[in-house]
């Protein structure tokens, strides 16, 4: 197979753009208490530019993902996100692929939702946050949505919300954006595992984004203090919690990831072949999947295809990311390219 997808790729139907006062503005928006939360970008619902961008990059179809359905526990604004994300499929056939975004903590709307989106509108996975209503991913309320999605066979991507950290030295130099996104990732995936959510389900299917944020370069930390019983922490119910097998089955077998996540339009070839030689050295290649983060870290189609560019300069290993792994996630993707 030889189709070059983008596995996170970000899209904001106009008319929530436009509820939104962005208007054509490029600018960033600030939480409550003065940090950066989300980058409002124009981009973000012009498709046309999308697919402008993919042709001259070589990228050949993208997953789209809209950041407003992450944790979005209203049915009837999922419903939206969804009829406008096969909207972009009809528009663009062969193109773009949608995910599906439910209410994931409310059992009865979520499995509706859920089941329309695979049935009616053949979706191949759900899109949903690195927390969700301030609950970690393990939180037995979220069983019900990992068992309706293991039961359809589809996959789940893992994005993080815009805000996240609440830390008070987050407070300058963007940090709740520059680590604190990433923090949340890699704090989602070790509680995924040590929460018991993969022995559950043991057919589960996850992607999380920008390599998990980095976890697999602690993982020499989370075996060390994963003994327990060294720490202190053996018989206590919340702290000595452990998966049943070792961390690296986990990281190397049962997660994804996809290796967006680094952010410059300076020296893009060198930097974006950086990121992802650097996340091979924490993950095995088998598990990994290829995305530009567009058009939120990457925006001009330049930066693109000079990253498309770099790792297919890296031989086999980018060969495995940029084709090889992708039906791992999307087993008809070559059928949905000929639609």
């Amino acid at each position: 197979m030889s189709i070059i997808v983008d596995f996170q790729h970000h899209y904001t139907p106009k008319e929530l753009a436009d509820a939104k006062g962005i208007g054509g503005q490029l600018g960033a928006s600030y939480d409550e208490n003065g940090n950066p939360a989300y980058l409002f970008n124009p981009l973000l619902s012009d498709l046309d530019e999308h697919i402008r961008m993919m042709n001259y990059a070589g990228i050949d179809m993208a997953v789209l993902s809209c950041a407003d359905g992450f944790d979005n526990q209203d049915r009837a604004a999922c419903a939206f996100i969804n009829d406008k994300m096969k909207q972009a499929e009809e528009d663009h056939r062969g193109r773009f692929i949608g995910l599906a975004h439910v209410p994931a903590l409310n059992a009865p709307e979520m499995a509706a939702e859920l089941t329309r989106c695979v049935d009616e509108l053949g979706f191949p996975g759900v899109a949903i946050g690195s927390e969700l209503q301030d609950l970690p991913l393990d939180d037995p309320s979220l069983d019900p949505f990992w068992q309706a999605v293991s039961d359809r066979g589809i996959y789940v991507f893992v994005h993080p919300l815009s805000k996240v950290i609440s830390w008070n030295r987050m407070d300058a130099d963007d940090l709740g954006r520059v680590l604190g996104w990433e923090f949340s990732l890699a704090v989602a995936a070790l509680r995924i595992m040590n929460g018991g959510v993969l022995d559950r389900f043991p057919d589960l299917k996850i992607q999380f984004a920008h390599f998990a944020g980095g976890l697999g370069r602690y993982m020499s930390r989370v075996r060390g203090f994963g003994t327990r019983t060294q720490w202190g922490t053996e018989d206590n119910e919340r702290h000595g919690r452990k998966p049943h097998n070792e961390y690296d089955w986990y990281i190397n077998n049962r997660l994804y990831y996809d290796n967006a996540g680094w952010v410059s339009p300076v020296d893009t070839a060198r930097q974006g072949l950086e990121w992802t030689e650097f996340g091979l050295r924490e993950v095995a290649v088998t598990q990994v999947v290829f995305a530009t983060d567009y058009p939120q870290a990457i925006r001009t189609n330049e930066d693109c295809k000079e990253y498309v560019d770099a790792i297919k300069f890296m031989g086999l290993p980018g060969e495995k990311i940029l084709h090889g792994n992708a039906e791992k996630l999307i087993p008809d993707l070559e059928e949905r390219r000929k639609r």
